[in-house]
């Protein structure tokens, strides 16, 4: 199956079988995974996306983040340069609603932040393989950020979006791990 057809796949599948009550038990059941990371636990910044349903919820994550004291930076996209610029949130009202109903940082109300300053930067997507392969949006974003990225990147994931292969491109930049609700991998990247 090429890309776009394994996009739309994936989106279906996930909406079918993730409703409201089982999208939050299970979404609860990957960050508590997670909170037991050493990666999690060690970090000081995170990187992470604002999730959107059918995606594993972010918001109590930057939360938990929040309490524990870390600083979170969350992606604002740079259409004309096909980038992302990460800007530090310590409130949800620094965010605003965008394209696609996706919320970003605003730009007047939060600081930038280098890549080198995020310990732990989760990757959205969705399918991925057991090796950190990932099908992303379409939009290549991650993977042009991912080339110059050194820290941990980390995957929450539904154990559904899991697959034994994906269409992979020389481009496509592997994760180090995938959290699900039943199983941490460490893809050893």
């Amino acid at each position: 199956m090429e890309k776009p057809e394994l996009r739309k796949a994936m989106k279906t599948m996930l909406k079918e079988k993730l409703d409201g009550g089982m999208h939050k038990t299970l979404s609860k059941e990957i960050a508590g995974r997670l909170y037991e990371e050493e990666d999690w636990q060690k970090a000081e910044c995170i990187g992470i996306t604002l999730s959107n349903y059918p995606e594993a919820d972010t918001y109590q994550i930057i939360e938990k983040a929040w309490e524990c004291g870390k600083k979170v930076a969350v992606p604002k996209c740079l259409p004309v340069q096909r980038g992302m610029d990460f800007r530090m949130i310590t409130d949800f009202d620094h965010l605003e609603t965008v394209y696609y109903g996706l919320k970003e940082p605003i730009v007047s109300k939060t600081d930038g932040v280098l890549p080198g300053e995020m310990d732990l930067l989760f990757v959205p997507g969705l399918a991925f393989t057991k090796a950190g392969f990932r099908l992303g949006y379409g939009g290549g974003y991650y993977d042009r950020f991912l080339k110059n990225y050194t820290g941990t990147t980390a995957v929450l994931a539904f154990d559904e979006q899991i697959l034994d292969e994906l269409p992979v491109e020389s481009h496509d930049q592997p994760v180090s791990l995938i959290i699900t609700p039943s199983q941490v991998m460490d893809c050893g990247r």
